[in-house]
């Protein structure tokens, strides 16, 4: 799905999408938990995704699926991650 903007450019909701779920690892803590203080909609196409589990209710954060997490790591270490030269 695409978002139009007034000026004639477009989201790319699937960028915005990954952005997120590679930010998340930030926020990662231990059995695939991570804070859930980003945008619903992201969230809820996440989930729809099968990157979360159902994100709706009153814990203050998230659980990745299997594929969520494997996918966290690659999309945060191809964006944050800056090779060093031994």
């Amino acid at each position: 799905m695409m978002l139009y903007m007034d000026d004639g450019y477009q989201l790319d909701i699937d960028k915005i999408d990954d952005t997120v779920l590679a930010l998340l690892a930030l926020t990662m803590c231990g059995g695939g938990r991570a804070w859930k203080g980003h945008d619903w909609d992201t969230l809820s196409r996440l989930h729809e995704k099968g990157m979360i589990h159902d994100p709706v209710g009153n814990a203050k954060s998230l659980a990745l699926t299997p594929e969520g997490m494997e996918r966290c790591q690659k999309l945060f270490d191809a964006m944050f991650v800056r090779k060093t030269e031994a």
